[in-house]
């Protein structure tokens, strides 16, 4: 599909791989980009970046887990802006933990943003392409949805089955002139991972790196784009020799926090205490000359 003359929505675009996407089709003479977040205030400003490149944007701030709220904004922008060419499911969270020290309100968010908002939003536009004949749908998984890491266990999940339900639904579009594509950076120097603990060895991608070779991938009717040597390299060593790869994750994972037992907690909190007694000794000596 040629992109000048289209219309594409983006979710995540406010930040990191999705701004970077946004950015780049703009360079590429897109003619109007949705941009989808939660954070209007940053919106605005990608929004800026784009419209002095000469593409026409739109902002919609909106939570994707909020299902009535996507389902009239999507109603109002096919109204406001007609058809819809190009669906790039961008938006996402991540939260890095042992399994066993794992809090079920970030399970449940990594779940309800990753997988179940894209899911419907993925259901309201793919209708309306359907009744185009025409439409490309981009989903971005990971490479965590070819090899799952340690420490990372929920994440790598939802990219698991954000993969399987780009498969199912290749299948099931075609006949209706829509193609369905798996993105799968590597690890990639974003704000949202920039608060995790990185495997040793492995080297961040740029942002505009996945960006460009998400527009490379749409332009040679790549089914999955597999991004960075890294990725190409960890899915062979997965198929030729999984032992290997299982060794190599298991080294290269980032030591979890240990959990302190009662008696280093307590070896911590004495020299805290000392230091306060001292405190109380002096004010009371303090008072009792004045």
């Amino acid at each position: 599909m040629e992109i000048q003359g289209k219309v594409a929505l983006i979710t995540g675009a406010s930040r990191g791989i999705g701004r970077a996407i946004a950015l780049e089709l703009a360079q590429q003479g897109i003619k109007r980009l949705i941009l989808v977040a939660r954070d209007r205030q940053k919106l605005v400003e990608v929004a800026k970046e784009i419209e002095a490149m000469g593409t026409e944007t739109a902002i919609v701030p909106l939570d994707l887990t909020q299902t009535i709220e996507v389902n009239i904004a999507v109603a109002q922008l096919w109204r406001n802006f007609g058809q819809i060419h190009l669906l790039v499911n961008c938006a996402g969270v991540a939260y890095q933990s042992s399994f066993l020290q794992s809090k079920m309100p970030q399970v449940q968010e990594e779940i309800s943003v990753n997988l179940l908002g894209m899911y419907n939003l993925t259901s309201l536009i793919a209708r309306r392409m359907v009744s185009q004949r025409q439409g490309i749908i981009v989903n971005v998984s990971s490479l965590m949805g070819k090899v799952a890491a340690p420490t990372m266990a929920t994440y790598s999940a939802t990219k698991f089955a954000i993969l399987g339900f780009t498969q199912a639904l290749r299948q099931e579009l075609a006949e209706h002139n829509i193609r369905v594509i798996a993105l799968l950076p590597s690890l990639t120097d974003t704000d949202m991972v920039r608060d995790l603990k990185l495997f040793r060895w492995v080297i961040p991608m740029t942002p505009q790196q996945v960006a460009k070779a998400l527009v490379a991938g749409m332009q040679n009717d790549s089914p999955e784009i597999l991004v960075g040597w890294q990725s190409h390299l960890a899915v062979l060593c997965q198929r030729l020799a999984p032992w290997l790869l299982e060794l190599i994750l298991r080294i290269a994972t980032p030591p979890a926090p240990r959990k302190q037992q009662p008696a280093e907690r307590l070896n911590k909190l004495i020299p805290k205490l000392n230091f306060l007694n001292r405190i109380h000794r002096f004010g009371d000596l303090f008072l009792s000359r004045t």
